[in-house]
């Protein structure tokens, strides 16, 4: 058994049915966890009579991570081996599920990992990344000057490895995580301190220092990526909010791990 959480709010009818048809293609037993943090209950009614499938009402909307908690914390009840967190705006169309779950069983220092994540249109989306630093955020908002920026993203991004390569990165997107739940017990859960924004930066961080955070392009999602924080004054607070309680947390300018986790993830390309 593998269980997997999705946490809506105000999620669209054709959201909820790419969630439905790429779920068609998983041939592993699972059970879904759907975490809904609209004001209403009015999407109960696609998920209610189906097998498998447990809605939560949680109208309090304490955030992706807080909200992701309650799922994973019935997984380690459970005795779950693995828990997948799956954004509402991804679809699949493949087994992605049962192949990476596949990995992760046959690699045991693996505690955590994310597909190849696709645009719409087919194009990669350069989620793996290493550690920021403040001036990282900075750069990556401003895209400018173009001279210092397209050497940055370049290796911030990991954009020069070999498309196809498996490789272990500090960073990994949330949007589409396996977890190991044996692991999530050792390094803990979400940090709910984070609304929205960098929560998966920081379980990433924490899950590397004890394990393989493993970037598996061998099978492909895709994701509706919006930047919503770039276009939206409310969502830029909260960005900016989260950004710096993350650097609160693990330092802005004195970080003691930042180089030193960096080097050995570039060195695994030389």
């Amino acid at each position: 058994m593998v269980n997997l959480s999705i946490v809506l709010y105000n999620t669209s009818k054709q959201d909820i049915e790419n969630i439905f048809s790429s779920l068609d293609y998983v041939k592993s037993l699972f059970k879904l966890y759907v975490i809904d943090n609209s004001p209403d209950d009015l999407l109960r009614s696609y998920f209610i009579n189906k097998p498998l499938i447990i809605y939560i009402h949680n109208p309090s909307n304490p955030g992706f991570g807080a909200s992701h908690n309650i799922a994973l914390e019935q997984s380690i009840n459970e005795g779950v081996d693995f828990h997948f967190v799956i954004n509402p705006d991804v679809y699949f169309k493949e087994d992605v599920i049962s192949r990476m779950v596949n990995y992760m069983m046959h690699h045991s220092d693996v505690g955590m990992m994310m597909p190849e994540i696709l645009n719409l249109d087919g194009s990669i989306q350069s989620l793996p990344k290493l550690l920021p630093s403040p001036l990282s955020i900075v750069l990556r908002k401003l895209q400018k000057p173009k001279f210092i920026y397209e050497k940055f993203i370049d290796n911030y991004e990991l954009r020069s490895v070999e498309k196809n390569t498996i490789y272990s990165a500090p960073i990994l997107s949330g949007c589409f995580t396996l977890f190991r739940v044996s692991a999530l017990k050792e390094i803990g859960l979400y940090d709910d301190n984070f609304f929205m924004y960098f929560e998966d930066w920081d379980i990433s961080r924490r899950m590397h220092r004890k394990y393989k955070t493993v970037y598996f392009p061998e099978v492909s999602i895709f994701h509706g990526y919006e930047s919503g924080a770039n276009k939206n004054k409310r969502l830029f607070a909260i960005f900016i909010r989260s950004a710096r309680t993350y650097f609160n947390k693990w330092g802005w300018i004195f970080d003691k791990d930042r180089n030193k986790v960096n080097k050995k993830t570039l060195n695994q390309f030389k």
